[in-house]
């Protein structure tokens, strides 16, 4: 195992302002070493932390300093903004029978836990981002079939006091999706089209060393949720690894 992590250094966030006024390659390379040291070695000892405590509570999510990580590099493909690097640092702790890609992929594997870092605000949270049409279908079936039980989940008191609301970042669809009547009863939680929650992360946080430890009480509170997910697509809990 490498260096117990220590907490981001104040040097990762000015990074990340620098590469927002300067998102070149020759600035990049000019302060290279200023990413290694402060925003990628720091992030896998992070990940390696978290995914020891997720072992205690959540033993079938995972955490790999080589695969959870997303790359600072932007898929710029099909983007009009041609910038070449992403101005967060952020990591995934996903289901280990779901595969262990990141980012888009990530989200066709099932739900998990996430954090993200950013000079404009920090979060974590956990769920599943647009999932594609097939995992969709399923969590809108279960939806249909057991509103009772997610909405026990997603309306408690402790719920809804650490996490808030289901966010909104991804528009809820303005009419029910096919195949459900207009007055479905769950129609409130059909239209939606992602299922995340999270909540915000000071900037004492992500420097602390205890980092781990606010990650893994807010991941906990989590879990329900993440499984009631991840059930739905037929990735089961575990009691151990």
């Amino acid at each position: 195992m490498s260096e117990s992590f220590r907490g981001f250094p104040p040097k990762a966030l000015t990074f990340l302002r620098g590469l927002t006024k300067n998102n070149r390659k020759d600035w990049f390379e000019a302060h290279r070493d200023d990413y290694e040291d402060a925003l990628r070695t720091p992030m896998k000892q992070l990940i390696e932390e978290v995914d020891v405590r997720l072992a205690d509570f959540a033993p079938e999510i995972v955490g790999s300093p080589k695969k959870s990580m997303f790359r600072i590099h932007r898929d710029v493909r099909f983007s009009n903004d041609k910038s070449p690097y992403k101005t967060n640092a952020a990591c995934w702790f996903y289901h280990g029978d779901a595969g262990s890609g990141v980012g888009g992929d990530a989200a066709h594997g099932g739900a998990g836990f996430y954090f993200h870092m950013e000079p404009s605000g920090s979060f974590c949270g956990g769920g599943i981002w647009m999932p594609p049409r097939p995992a969709l279908t399923l969590i809108r079936q279960s939806l249909a079939d057991d509103q009772e039980g997610f909405e026990d989940i997603v309306l408690s008191r402790a719920f809804k006091r650490r996490f808030g609301a289901l966010s909104e970042e991804a528009p809820r669809l303005s009419r029910m999706p096919r195949g459900f009547d207009a007055d479905h009863k769950a129609g409130a939680w059909l239209r939606y089209q992602s299922f995340t929650a999270g909540c915000e992360l000071k900037v004492t946080d992500i420097q602390s060393a205890k980092l781990p430890d606010v990650l893994a009480k807010q991941y906990a509170a989590m879990t329900p949720f993440v499984r009631w997910l991840n059930t739905t697509l037929g990735l089961k809990p575990r009691s151990g690894r």
